[in-house]
């Protein structure tokens, strides 16, 4: 289990290009796009400084001081709890550069703008879960989400065992967690060449992955291996984890779970 007192990382930057989202929203960072009437930042950002355990949170972005200028979002620039941060283009690069700027800023929760119905609950389920680890990440099963949102539509990775969707939550455990960080630089550089990203972590690996020769955790915890370090996945038994805001219907999904929420 995590110690109390975590640091918390939303990313809320863009992606080169204009995203859909927002141009349909007609704001200027997906960040700010509504959801129930609320920018998503401003959501996931009251979770966290809400929740006991978070002791800061830092919102990284390009432009992070724009993320602040709305009315809703305005608070974010002088509650205590909170940390406006300019990252640069790439992810795995801006979390590296933060992770090498001072010893204190590991470990870390770090999550994203878009994961909306992040909550108490979710947070607990996966603080609870995560410790010794360098670099934790939390999935959902299939079989968990289908269950409760049949219509939800996701990206799945099938493994032996099981299909798993990503749920926009990882734990940075320590300095080992920079050996992944750097490992994730290297396979963004090279995503257009595939046979380098197969020889990232080993053909071996790969090819008993994609033959479901492995479990998503066997998998996992043998890519850790190769890069010295301890690595695994934290199943999440709420559905709701893996559920972000990608695509109009989405949000929409979103939307109606919130309100349900909120019905005595």
């Amino acid at each position: 289990m995590a110690e109390a007192g975590v640091q918390a990382i939303i990313l809320a930057g863009s992606r080169p290009g204009r995203d859909p989202l927002a141009a349909a929203a007609g704001v200027a960072w997906k960040a700010l796009v509504p959801v129930g009437g609320r920018p998503m930042l401003d959501i996931v950002a009251r979770t966290l400084v809400e929740h006991p355990r978070i002791a800061r949170v830092v919102v990284m972005a390009q432009q992070p001081d724009a993320l602040g200028e709305t009315p809703q979002t305005g608070w974010l620039r002088t509650h205590p709890k909170i940390a406006l941060h300019a990252s640069g283009a790439g992810i795995s690069q801006s979390l590296l550069d933060w992770a090498e700027a001072a010893p204190d800023h590991l470990p870390a929760l770090v999550t994203t703008a878009d994961n909306v119905l992040l909550d108490a609950a979710i947070i607990d389920a996966f603080l609870g879960a995560v410790g010794a680890e360098d670099v934790a990440a939390a999935m959902v099963e299939r079989a968990v989400l289908l269950r409760a949102y049949p219509e939800s539509r996701r990206t799945w990775l099938r493994f032996r065992g099981g299909a798993w969707s990503g749920a926009n939550l990882f734990w940075l455990g320590g300095q080992n967690a920079k050996r992944a960080l750097q490992k994730w630089r290297a396979i963004e550089q090279d995503r257009k060449k595939g046979w380098k990203i197969v020889l990232a972590f080993g053909p071996g690996l790969l090819l008993g992955a994609g033959l479901r020769l492995l479990s998503i955790h066997q998998a996992i915890a043998r890519a850790g291996r190769r890069l010295g370090i301890i690595a695994r996945i934290v199943p999440m038994p709420i559905a709701e984890a893996c559920i972000d805001a990608d695509k109009p219907e989405d949000i929409l999904l979103i939307e109606r779970i919130l309100a349900d929420k909120r019905r005595p």
